[in-house]
């Protein structure tokens, strides 16, 4: 990189021969993009609990979570401690409409005997300057929360801890390293019992810098400061933090990038002055990447060179003066006057002068040169560091392109006429895929910790309200124990003749009186109806040692017009499609035994006999409530009199994954359907089956337990969001138990949560899009992706943006939240309803322990990433003396209508011979 003098400098000879002298200092590109992979893999260091140890990069959490989104209000007080002097400062933030900040402020000084001191008197200065700064306010009568700004590396486990690890910039009060400062700080308060403060945050400077300029633009997530000092923070994705618990979300991370190189890994551009200026700190080995960087060490590091220059003969004849073998006595304010555009060399020629030097024009040439050459190298060193926390942004959020703002401070960048130009342009050049916007701090850090205080203050009020409304979904063991109790005392309404036409639990008998034994053989149609598609099946079972079953099937869709047309309408479109399979299969003229899946609650009299007692599920076909469907759809087919089945068996969905699990595991009692709907079918001994004649054997109920709950019995745990579901669904007071569980439902619960939240203003900004509006919009499929596991936020924020959602990273940890009190809720419930059911088998046949197998099905079991484990927990909790398997059904609906009616056919068969 060939630096130019400026225009107007008489000779470049000057220039030329301070480039070859400090040769090293310049810094090629492919020199600066090796600095950055160095400091990206020093960052993966220092996030890793195993490596941090070693790691020059700490890296540490401040537990900062989140940036201002201007809902922020309140008034709070803020300290600054960090440099020569320290300030005070109240802090009016208001929103109503537009963002505002107003602040008062007062500065005092940090005289050499307190910092220099005890710790104990430090903390109690800082003490007795807030309470004079509240007496001069007259604002000692009320209450503040506080941020603390500290401008020195410390360690946090929390926002309002910090234990210090070294204090820097001449710093030295005793007793304070390796202690919380917070808690040093509280002590020195509770003298002063006069005012009352809560101190919420302890921030870092260069994070109060971030959120100071996070409040004026939300796109903000990187903070530096170039000053007396140099660091940076930005925010990291908490996956990614192993020294701190949790996932979800992201936090601020201090990089405290000043000690990048303290392993020597950067001797390869350190030179002699570099190391000469080391020697002669307070902190020798130390902090050797902010050395060659921070405006405390650039004044010297100018003097220095100079000094060598002219004891080599290349600078003032040879002549030194006193002032320049003085240690201190070149600053970086210097340097920024003597690099001016214009009046620069006139600048030098002035401060030379002052230095006791007698500078020829040439000498003011080179010297000007030199300061160039040494902030350059500067900004340089610090762009190379920014421009890998910005790749790791972009990486971290998948992007091919990052759009971000980067909130600076610190007087080096804001004084030095060349510096922020040269530092803007250096980061666009490594990192061209980043679209980078540079925001000047104007308030300082005392303003970011009000700003952090104020955000912890809003998330702490916003934590409460959302805490609140979760709470309704959070169920405890008795509140569980009360819905198994429940249920089971339903169940037996059900059962007995006198009780069951007013139960909920409708406890429908089906009128299968077995599960598969193995010797099942033949060919059989299948139906399956119970949502917006229909199957048609042919499955041949195989019987004997190879027993196998094989099916063939085709969907066909159902459309809204038929569901909700008439009954003739949707069997005639059912035969239709009957039609066009058979004709598929080319099996036209085959008068083939049926089953007919109808997922629907219906009353049986046979096998072979099923009264519709109501639809659910969307349907609404009229003329067929109170109607037996298999005489209905034995009438469609007459009408189109092209061929004929029989048809052997109606069978309820859940009926049929019970069988089919049944023809794997003969223990197989119970059949579980958690998916759209939600339902239970189990074999219950016939003596206890008043409606039913006979007392011999076992049949299977078919519970319909969607309907409990509708006689009011639980509407303690309904919440306001379960009944405005229930008042928008199509059939209002009914399948409550069903609404609270099944996937039909789930994703329209967590939508009336959400416009909630957004109407309290916890959520999207508090903008109600038109999407969130739109009844259905949130399917349940979206709570299965949000809550996996393997999904990061920035993941569920894409899958919210699909959904017209314009979420924060804190809306998306909000609605994971939602989403997994929702589903949490449903399983357990489920669970309390099944634990009432394996009890009651055991109870049945005088057990003391029951083993029994479940078959499930239903895509709210099998896709959810948690539903299927609380479930099994719950029942589990609950059952404790039933030792429950569960079993996935695969094709339940149609391979079980088959299997069923072999079953049928097979008893029948016997019966005759």
């Amino acid at each position: 990189m060939f630096l130019r003098p400026f225009l107007g400098s008489p000779s470049p000879l000057p220039c030329l021969s301070v480039d070859r002298y400090l040769y090293h200092m310049r810094l090629s590109d492919d020199v600066l993009l090796d600095l950055m992979a160095r400091f990206q893999a020093e960052m993966v260091k220092g996030l890793a609990r195993d490596t941090n140890p070693t790691a020059t990069l700490k890296m540490l959490p401040t537990f900062v979570r989140s940036i201002p989104d201007g809902t922020e209000k309140g008034e709070f007080l803020a300290l600054d401690l960090g440099g020569s002097r320290f300030r005070v400062l109240k802090v009016k933030v208001s929103e109503n409409g537009k963002q505002n900040v107003q602040m008062e402020s007062q500065f005092y000084p940090t005289p050499q005997e307190i910092i220099h001191g005890s710790g104990t008197d430090l903390f109690q200065y800082v003490a007795d300057c807030l309470a004079d700064f509240m007496e001069t306010k007259n604002i000692k009568h009320k209450k503040f929360p506080l941020g603390f700004t500290l401008s020195f590396p410390y360690i946090q486990r929390k926002l309002e801890e910090g234990i210090l690890i070294c204090w820097t910039k001449h710093f030295k009060a005793r007793g304070v390293q390796q202690t919380d400062v917070v808690k040093s700080l509280q002590k020195a308060l509770r003298k002063h019992q006069d005012i009352d403060v809560d101190i919420l945050a302890l921030v870092n400077d260069t994070v109060g810098t971030m959120m100071t300029c996070g409040y004026d633009d939300q796109r903000c997530e990187v903070g530096v400061i170039i000053g007396t000092g140099t660091n940076a923070c930005y925010m990291e994705e908490m996956s990614n933090i192993d020294l701190v618990e949790g996932d979800e979300g992201r936090m601020c991370i201090n990089t405290e990038w000043g000690a990048f190189g303290d392993d020597t890994s950067l001797d390869d551009i350190r030179t002699e002055f570099d190391k000469e200026i080391d020697l002669g700190s307070f902190n020798p080995g130390k902090q050797l990447f902010e050395k060659m960087i921070s405006g405390l060490y650039l004044g010297e590091l100018v003097r220095i060179i100079l000094l060598k220059m002219t004891r080599e003969g290349l600078l003032f004849n040879g002549k030194l003066s006193t002032a320049l073998c003085t240690k201190g006595k070149i600053e970086t304010k210097h340097i920024a006057a003597m690099e001016k555009y214009k009046e620069g060399l006139s600048n030098t020629k002035e401060i030379l002068t002052e230095l006791g030097l007698a500078p020829s024009e040439d000498d003011c040439i080179a010297v000007q040169h030199v300061c160039t050459v040494v902030s350059f190298r500067s900004a340089n060193l610090c762009a190379a560091a920014l421009a890998a926390i910005l790749t790791r942004l972009r990486e971290n959020k998948k992007l091919t392109r990052l759009r971000t703002t980067v909130g600076v401070d610190g007087t080096l960048y804001k004084i030095h006429p060349q510096y922020a130009k040269r530092l803007h342009k250096v980061v666009r050049r490594l990192v061209p895929n980043c679209d980078v916007r540079f925001l000047v701090s104007e308030s300082g850090s005392g303003k970011g910790a009000a700003m952090v205080t104020a955000v912890a203050c809003r998330l702490l009020s916003q934590r409460k309200q959302v805490n609140e409304v979760l709470g309704l979904f959070k169920l405890t063991k008795e509140n569980l124990i009360g819905v198994k109790n429940r249920m089971r005392a339903e169940l037996e309404y059900g059962l007995k003749k006198e009780t069951h036409p007013t139960a909920t639990v409708k406890m429908l008998p089906t009128y299968v009186y077995g599960t598969p034994d193995g010797t099942e053989n033949g060919k059989f149609l299948a139906l399956d109806l119970g949502g917006t598609n229909f199957r048609v099946l042919l499955v041949k079972i195989r019987s004997g040692r190879s027993k196998s079953v094989r099916m063939y099937n085709k969907i066909f869709a159902i459309p809204l017009e038929i569901m909700q047309g008439t009954g003739e309408e949707l069997f005639d479109h059912i035969v239709q499609c009957i039609a066009d399979f058979l004709e598929y299969m080319g099996i036209k003229g085959a008068r083939l035994p049926l089953g007919f899946t109808f997922s629907f609650p219906c009353r049986q009299a046979s096998i072979d006999k099923g009264t519709l007692v109501g639809w659910t599920k969307g349907f609404k076909a009229t003329d067929c409530e109170g109607e037996d469907v298999v005489d209905m759809l034995r009438e469609a087919i007459k009408r189109r009199n092209e061929f004929d089945l029989d048809i052997v068996a109606v069978v309820n969905d859940t009926v049929g994954t019970m069988m089919t699990c049944g023809y794997e595991d003969p223990n197989c009692e119970i059949g579980l359907i958690a998916g759209t709907g939600s339902n239970v079918c189990y074999m219950e001994d016939m003596r206890n089956i008043e409606i039913v004649e006979g007392d011999e054997g076992k049949m299977c109920i078919n519970t319909e337990w969607g309907g409990f709950g509708d006689n009011g019995c639980i509407d303690d745990l309904r919440t306001k969001y379960d009944k405005e579901v229930d008042e928008g669904s199509l059939n209002p007071g009914e399948q409550r138990y069903e609404k609270m569980t099944s996937g039909m439902y789930l994703g329209e619960i967590v939508r009336q949560i959400l416009i909630d939240l957004t109407k309290q203003g916890l959520l999207f900004r508090g903008q109600i899009s038109e999407r969130l509006r739109t009844r259905g919009i949130f399917e349940t499929k979206f709570l299965s992706q949000i809550e996996s596991d393997r999904l990061v936020l920035l993941q569920v924020r894409r899958i919210l943006q699909q959904l017209g959602l314009d979420s924060t990273c804190d809306d998306s940890i909000i609605v994971k939240e939602v989403c997994g009190s929702v589903s949490k809720r449903a399983a357990q419930l489920c669970g309390a309803g099944l634990a009432a059911i394996v009890e009651k088998i055991r109870e049945n046949r005088n057990l003391e322990h029951l083993k029994t197998t479940v078959g499930v099905d239903g895509t709210l079991y099998k896709l959810h990433p948690h539903f299927s484990r609380i479930l099994q927990e719950t029942v589990k909790e609950l059952a404790p003396q039933c030792d429950v398997t569960f079993m996935l059904s695969e094709d339940g609906s149609g391979k079980g209508a088959a299997l069923i009616t072999a079953v049928a056919k097979r008893v029948h068969n016997v019966a005759e011979n």
